[in-house]
């Protein structure tokens, strides 16, 4: 199966194409540069053409709701002409699944900027052989964040230089292989950001 992977969660955008887990190619970019400008690179390089993509990943986050919903956009697009497979993945296990390659062990917790002075934080038991969740991904505090890193946790992430961690983006060629062992496809209405605060509206006064 040819994946197309896009990442747009952090500041380091990424586009890669993947067949049967095997990467062909990644585009990536710092800042805005337009998705569709890397998915032509990533396509452009892996000499795959768009009709050849059986499934469209997404990292849904957390983090860059701007970027997030860019990327599902493109995927919402892309089945809607095509009518090809979708996939939602967490960036944060994405980020696990690199730490686990680049021999980052122990425990760890993943931190993803969420303003307003809190960060997304990710629980992971990493080792030579797996990653597995040990605390569901939540918001915190900074100063509770903070508090990790004193207690020896290793902090990684798009984030963690605020705690003195090691910085790592999650990676489309590190999704599209995550998304070469899972099967739970979606329809594209029913791809949504990961976004843990609840939402509130405040009705607005009619005028007199």
């Amino acid at each position: 199966m040819k994946i197309l992977a896009v990442e747009f969660s952090s500041e380091r955008r990424s586009v890669a194409v993947v067949d049967n887990g095997v990467v062909l190619s990644q585009a990536v970019a710092i800042g805005g540069r337009a998705a569709i400008d890397l998915v032509d690179q990533a396509l452009g390089e892996s000499k795959v053409q768009r009709e050849q993509i059986d499934c469209i990943a997404v990292g849904v986050g957390p983090g860059s709701y701007t970027g997030i919903r860019g990327a599902i956009s493109l995927a919402q697009g892309w089945q809607l002409a095509k009518d090809i497979k979708l996939i939602g993945i967490s960036s944060v296990e994405c980020i696990a699944a690199q730490a686990r390659h680049n021999k980052t062990f122990g425990n760890i917790a993943i931190a993803v900027d969420a303003q307003r002075e809190e960060f997304y934080i990710g629980r992971y038991q990493i080792d030579l052989t797996a990653y597995k969740e040990t605390e569901p991904l939540r918001i915190v505090p900074a100063h509770e964040a903070r508090q990790l890193q004193e207690q020896g946790v290793i902090i990684i992430g798009p984030d963690a230089e605020a705690f003195g961690g090691r910085q790592l983006f999650p990676e489309a060629a590190s999704l599209g292989i995550l998304a070469a062992t899972k099967t739970h496809f979606i329809s594209g209405e029913n791809l949504e950001p990961i976004y843990l605060r609840e939402t509130a509206f405040v009705k607005v006064k009619p005028l007199k």
